[in-house]
C-alpha cells in the first residue's frame, strides 16, 4: 500500500518535471537595434502622409517552433527615441500634447496569445501599453528567416542562430490611448527586425 503510494507520488512528479521542461523548451531571441525598426505613419490633413522612426527598441522572443502559439513577445520602445527627421516636430511628439515622453517613456507591447494563420505568417495579439494607457493590438507578422545568419560565415558577431521577421499594426484611434487633442486617422506601425539566439 505505501509502495503503491510512493510509487503514484514519483510517477507524479517526473510527469511534473517533464512538463516544467516542455513549458521552457523554447529559444530565447533578443533586438538586434542595428538591424531593428519601429515606424509609424499617419495623415497629415488627407494631404500627406507623415511618418517617424522609434529609434530605440528592445524586443524579446520566445519561439517555440514545434508550437508556434505557446511563443511569447514583449517589446518595450523608448518613446523619446522617436524622429521623424524635424527636430520641431520630434519636441512636439515628445511633449504632453502626444506621446507625454517625460511622464511615459516607454511604450510596450506584450503577447496575450499567438495564432499562426500561414506557413510564415501569424497574428500577434497583445497588450499595448501607450502613454499610460492599456489597450488590446494585433500584430500581422510575417517570418522572413530562421537559422543561422548568412553573414555568421564570415563575422563572429552574427554566428549562431536568428530570427527575422516583419509586422504591421494599425491603431485606429490614437485618442484612445489619450494621444492628441484631435484625431488624425489611422496610425500605421510597420516593425523590421533581426533578433539574435540569447546566451
Amino acid at each position: 500500500m505505501l509502495a503503491n503510494k510512493l510509487f503514484k507520488i514519483a510517477t507524479l512528479s517526473g510527469a511534473l518535471m517533464l512538463s516544467s521542461t516542455a513549458a521552457f523548451s523554447a529559444d530565447a531571441f533578443v533586438t538586434d537595434q542595428g538591424h531593428t525598426e519601429v515606424r509609424v505613419s499617419w495623415s497629415h490633413a488627407g494631404v500627406s502622409v507623415q511618418a517617424a522612426e522609434f529609434q530605440n527598441a528592445v524586443g524579446k522572443l520566445k519561439l517555440d517552433e514545434a508550437n508556434v502559439e505557446n511563443s511569447n513577445l514583449d517589446v518595450e520602445i523608448d518613446t523619446a527615441s522617436v524622429s521623424s527627421g524635424f527636430e520641431k516636430l520630434d519636441t512636439h511628439l515628445k511633449s504632453a500634447d502626444f506621446l507625454n515622453s517625460e511622464k511615459n517613456p516607454k511604450a510596450r507591447f506584450k503577447s496575450t496569445s499567438i495564432k499562426k494563420t500561414g506557413e510564415k505568417t501569424a497574428d500577434i495579439t497583445g497588450d499595448f501599453t501607450l502613454n499610460g494607457v492599456t489597450n488590446p493590438l494585433t500584430l500581422s507578422a510575417t517570418l522572413t528567416h530562421i537559422g543561422d545568419h548568412p553573414l555568421g560565415k564570415s563575422l563572429d558577431y552574427y554566428k549562431g542562430k536568428w530570427v527575422a521577421f516583419t509586422a504591421k499594426a494599425v491603431i485606429e484611434d490614437h485618442q484612445a490611448y489619450n494621444v492628441g487633442a484631435y484625431s488624425t486617422g489611422p496610425i500605421t506601425i510597420e516593425i523590421t527586425t533581426e533578433m539574435k539566439e540569447a546566451k
